[in-house]
């Protein structure tokens, strides 16, 4: 009886690609690939206003991708911008309160593009 993956890549023990040894017995560091994001000149963003219950108010920012953004560094300068807070839901960054001028203003110096968004 042949075994299913008998002279394929899958039948051969993993080695390391640097220095081809297997890999329980490799010593070579890790390989740690940054992430690339976009550039934020390729992307564009919509801005809405909302109000939530209690008469709060939220700016959302939605458009976004998270494999090409970089959600977390955009969402604490955003805040930091604001003096408000915010989370991540989703694909959006939320911001509390009215602060569209604010975010349309540090985003546009980011370089992103605005679409027009509208006030829910």
């Amino acid at each position: 009886m042949t075994r299913l993956f008998a002279g394929t890549a899958f039948d051969r023990p993993p080695t390391c690609e640097v220095c081809q040894k297997l890999e329980d017995e490799c010593a070579c560091p890790p390989v740690v690939k940054a992430p690339t994001w976009a550039d934020p000149k390729t992307q564009t963003v919509k801005l809405f206003e909302e109000k939530r219950k209690g008469n709060r108010f939220v700016t959302i920012v939605r458009g976004l991708k998270r494999e090409t953004t970089d959600f977390a560094a955009l969402l604490t300068g955003l805040k930091s911008t604001c003096g408000a807070g915010g989370s991540i839901e989703e694909d959006d960054l939320i911001i509390q309160g009215q602060q569209l001028q604010r975010i349309t203003d540090q985003l546009k110096t980011l370089g992103y593009r605005i679409a027009g968004g509208k006030s829910k």
